[in-house]
């Protein structure tokens, strides 16, 4: 199969990217951060300060729309990597600029939401912002077909987390936000899905490295978060974001998609990346199975 660089690449998916663009402007809903958030119970701190009894959040839920929000918060840094790897001009820079756009509503209606409602310590959660910012995110320089695997991947899983988050809170009003939100991100997810299934079809073998190499390197952008590890567990024991779910409801959809498993004409090394995701998501699903075994019987001594 022919052999293309990165600039080949992406002009031969521009076309693609353009079409795909139209796709999402014809089905993207115009919606106002303002209309999700509970103005009215909103009080002055400065005379009367935050404290923790006066969120309706549990502190499971609190840590899980902070890390949401401090994730959605990386925003700039995230622009900067897609426009340097897809370019400013054309069909590529209007997705990068509208994507940016849309993407910029997410921090500006969660934010409003727990300053309205004191859902989490504000001071912290500006300190957190603070840390998030500064450490940025990196796009580990990736090639413009392992950028658009790994966003694929991405999108999808940050539409669950935020889906699964608003469930959580068992706040009608938080659901309700962090639903649209999770609706823009699901069709970010779908543009970039579609390319994946266009570039199998102009670069198969490459496609497909790149496909798995970040299915086995794959990391949420919110790594960066102060104290994320800690925070991810937590969120992970509550069945919100867990291994279950990334391999289950994030990889194994999109992989079926793209017919990843059933595709021909591959090189060598492109045989051998999925065998190597085949031997992966059987790791992971074992390691789903005994977190699972474990937190049943954690519930189970709980409830003795």
């Amino acid at each position: 199969m022919t052999s293309f660089t990165d600039i080949d690449l992406l002009r031969e998916l521009e076309p693609v990217a353009a079409a795909n663009l139209d796709r999402h402007l014809g089905l993207a809903a115009e919606w106002m951060p303002h209309e999700y958030v509970p103005w009215s119970q909103g009080r002055d701190f400065d005379t009367l300060a935050w404290e923790p009894d006066q969120s309706r959040l549990s502190d499971v839920a609190q840590v899980a729309f902070e890390v949401g929000l401090l994730t959605e918060d990386n925003l700039p840094s995230y622009h900067r990597v897609i426009a340097t790897t897809f370019g400013r001009d054309g069909a590529w820079g209007t997705w990068v600029h509208r994507w940016t756009a849309e993407e910029g509503r997410h921090a500006i209606a969660m934010r409003d939401y727990l300053m309205v409602t004191r859902g989490v310590d504000p001071v912290a959660l500006e300190r957190g912002r603070m840390i998030q910012m500064q450490h940025g995110f990196d796009g580990d320089e990736k090639t413009p077909l392992r950028a658009i695997a790994y966003v694929s991947f991405q999108e999808l899983a940050t539409r669950i987390s935020h889906r699964n988050t608003g469930r959580f809170t068992q706040d009608p009003t938080a659901e309700k936000l962090l639903a649209r939100v999770a609706a823009d991100e699901n069709l970010h997810m779908i543009f970039y899905r579609n390319l994946i299934t266009a570039a199998l079809e102009i670069a198969r073998s490459a496609t497909v490295r790149a496909i798995a190499e970040e299915i086995v390197t794959f990391q949420m952008p919110g790594t960066g978060i102060d104290d994320f590890d800690r925070k991810a567990k937590q969120i992970a024991r509550a069945g919100i974001y867990d291994l279950r779910i990334h391999h289950d409801e994030v990889v194994t959809p999109l992989l079926r998609h793209w017919k990843f498993f059933d595709l021909d004409g591959l090189d060598a090394q492109a045989e051998q990346a999925r065998t190597n995701v085949a031997q992966y998501l059987e790791a992971v699903d074992g390691l789903a199975r005994k977190y699972e075994e474990k937190r049943a019987n954690a519930l189970a001594a709980a409830r003795a």
